[in-house]
């Protein structure tokens, strides 16, 4: 017995030590969202307050585990009626629920540096899952800092609808929206 208790012990601290986590370079990154207006042009915004990271032990990151969230009062679509309206309650509601949540559930090497990315997408208080496709590249190591950095690239398409926001019905914007977060990031 205390053989087999050791020995997992052993285990954990050798994925623990060979664990590694990745932050957001915030100056090379950036959450965009694309929706159509009338279902006659496209409107964009980003959210300006955000955080993510991943941690990884795999050198492919066929391991890895996504969080990120944004705060919803940093919305910004460059119309400052249009943004207060957002975080107004019939769509993300930002005064019950100041942040949207990401957590991963799966992160699948496809083929290069191409994965397939699953999780659980929380926003005015419902959780759903959802799928990203995901482009990574290197690592490589900055000059500067001698750290190793990765660039992510994940895009997807989610039905608003499904999290309550904006409602349903005759809302002047497609149900469909488009959703691209990118950047840098380093490793500790």
């Amino acid at each position: 017995m205390k053989k087999t208790i050791i020995a997992f012990a052993l285990l954990t601290t050798t994925f623990a030590a060979s664990a590694q986590t990745w932050t957001v370079d915030k100056s090379h990154a950036g959450v965009k969202f694309e929706i159509t207006h009338m279902m006659l042009s496209d409107v964009s915004g980003k959210f300006k307050n955000y955080d993510a990271t991943f941690i990884s032990s795999k050198e492919d990151f066929s391991d890895a585990k996504f969080n990120f969230s944004a705060d919803i009062s940093s919305v910004d679509t460059d119309n400052t009626m249009r943004d207060g309206h957002l975080q107004g309650d019939s769509w993300f509601d930002a005064a019950k629920n100041p942040k949207m949540i990401f957590t991963s559930t799966s992160f699948i090497k496809l083929s290069g540096n191409k994965y397939k990315m699953t999780g659980n997408l929380t926003m005015k208080g419902k959780t759903v899952p959802v799928a990203l496709d995901v482009t990574l590249n290197g690592p490589v190591t900055d000059q500067r800092s001698g750290k190793k950095k990765v660039g992510i690239k994940a895009t997807g398409i989610v039905d608003r609808t499904k999290w309550g926001v904006g409602g349903e019905g005759n809302v002047p914007v497609s149900e469909e929206l488009s959703i691209t977060a990118a950047g840098e990031f380093v490793g500790s």
